[in-house]
């Protein structure tokens, strides 16, 4: 057993667990954050992807004793109701949602990618972009138009939009 230290969501957190544990196992079991999944345990559908040091990864491949002292940011720490952030406003403005297994780590892939654009980006872009990200419900379609909807209200109301 081992304590470890990280700030998850903006506060400093500490638990005590085998440095081997994955950081998706102390995010849900320890920390009683949820919305990352576990899906295929290999880091390949992105089901349980989070930001570390505003990198996407996938928290399944993370080992607990790998994130101490870094910054994570979980669905949670992008946003909670009433203070949802532009991406999930527009997920569920576009109905981009199904049975939101892959939704958190869709919604932290998002974030990342349009917080390094200042256009609204293509759909191939998007596509690159959300490219670790598999949903077995949707074509695909209004995931897409969800991103370019919040780029969009990034550009024109940057004062709105976390």
């Amino acid at each position: 057993m081992k304590s470890i230290q990280f700030i998850v969501n903006g506060k400093e957190r500490t638990v005590v667990c085998p440095p081997a544990k994955t950081l998706l196992d102390v995010l849900r079991e320890d920390l009683g954050l949820t919305a990352s999944k576990e899906c295929c345990g290999k880091g390949e559908c992105g089901s349980c992807s989070v930001l570390i040091n505003k990198e996407v990864v996938c928290s399944c491949l993370v080992l607990a004793g790998q994130a101490q002292n870094q910054v994570i940011t979980t669905c949670e720490g992008v946003g909670l109701s009433p203070n949802l952030d532009v991406i999930q406003e527009s997920f569920i403005a576009e109905g981009a949602t199904q049975c939101g297994y892959c939704t958190p780590g869709i919604i932290v892939s998002a974030k990342a990618f349009l917080d390094e654009v200042d256009t609204i980006p293509s759909a191939e872009e998007i596509k690159t972009a959300l490219g670790g990200n598999l949903c077995r419900c949707t074509g695909y379609t209004k995931i897409i138009k969800a991103v370019q909807t919040a780029a969009s209200k990034k550009i024109s109301e940057p004062e709105t939009a976390r």
